[in-house]
């Protein structure tokens, strides 16, 4: 009888360190975005430089987070706000008699960092015509809000002038 409550006695402590093992395991694992990230952001980015090809300032501005933290660094400065990157963008390439270059994306990168939030790297390119008017890197923290991915952060590069 002794024999067979310590052998119950050591199944039910293996089975209790399986599950304390299953558990850790599952605690150290890398989080994995439901949906595919990468995907998301690159068509949100596509989308985003529709956007601003048709001239809708409002839908280009949608893929920012809109709020008083949401922070745009480029030449040296840093701005905050949507409402002052919208402004920027209204009064630099929207403004009535405005010539806007025709704006693509390419080499993006995204890194998921949660379930809900990722940061990617990649360039832009505007073009007018058949030149290369600016290109850079930039690189944007984004969070996924909803069925939608947001920018956070966005910190744009432009490639020297030759």
């Amino acid at each position: 009888m002794a024999s067979a409550i310590t052998s119950r006695r050591s199944r039910v402590v293996r089975s209790a360190r399986c599950a304390l093992l299953a558990g850790l395991a599952a605690c150290s694992a890398p989080h994995v975005p439901l949906g595919n990230p990468q995907v998301e952001i690159e068509v949100m980015l596509r989308r985003s430089a529709a956007d601003w090809n048709r001239g809708d300032l409002a839908g280009f501005m949608s893929d920012y987070a809109r709020d008083s933290l949401t922070s745009y660094v480029s030449g040296g400065h840093a701005q905050y706000g949507w409402q002052k990157l919208a402004d920027r963008y209204r009064a630099n390439y929207f403004a009535p008699g405005k010539s806007r270059d025709s704006l693509t994306f390419e080499e993006v990168r995204v890194r998921p960092l949660t379930m809900d939030l990722a940061y990617a790297t990649a360039r832009f390119l505007l073009h007018r015509g058949d030149s290369l008017v600016a290109s850079g890197p930039f690189t944007l923290i984004l969070q996924k809000r909803g069925e939608r991915w947001q920018i956070l952060h966005d910190h744009t590069s432009p490639d020297p002038k030759p």
